[in-house]
């Protein structure tokens, strides 16, 4: 893969990474492996979709109908792991050009909205958004295409003020 020349305008620049996250083709069983190597125990679980994340839900530009679970544990950076359900999504395209595994790594915004804009503004192509997932219907993310000059996908995130209740790990 040829490195493209790549960087990042003043303000999308960040100090640390906030989260990465890794495609699985099993939530249940990634959470276990992953608790073992860590001594995780507690974890956040939640299906993404149509009926959760009812505000611009999109895959490279048009409406998206994608779903997906996650689990989410630890902090500075926290885990996520990601099982794709149904697509077309970002997760598919990843897993069928580079298998499971490492995915992208997220940083915190305090508006998905402005973030979105400044990296649409710097000529950095938004593959994949979703708005209003939190149980109050804030929170958002969005990501960018830098796999070509970074390895891996970036995401921008919003966190809700309040997250809906976590979901059985199944």
């Amino acid at each position: 893969m040829t490195q493209v020349e790549f960087s990042l305008a003043p303000d999308l620049r960040f100090d640390a990474i906030d989260q990465v996250a890794m495609l699985v083709p099993d939530l249940a069983a990634g959470v276990r492996a992953w608790s073992a190597v860590l001594g995780l125990d507690q974890w956040y679980v939640c299906t993404y979709g149509p009926e959760s994340v009812p505000e611009c839900l999109t895959y490279h530009d048009e409406p998206g109908s994608y779903r997906m679970r996650l689990a989410l544990a630890g902090s500075s950076p926290q885990l996520e792991l990601i099982q794709p359900l149904d697509g077309p999504s970002i997760y598919h395209d990843w897993i069928a050009e580079h298998g499971y595994g490492l995915h992208h790594f997220g940083f915190r915004v305090a508006s998905i909205a402005e973030a979105e804009r400044r990296a649409r503004a710097a000529g950095i192509p938004v593959i994949q958004t979703g708005r209003s997932y939190g149980a109050d219907g804030t929170g958002g993310f969005a990501y960018l295409a830098t796999q070509q000059s970074l390895g891996v996908i970036t995401e921008l995130i919003e966190v809700p003020a309040v997250r809906r209740p976590s979901e059985d790990l199944r």
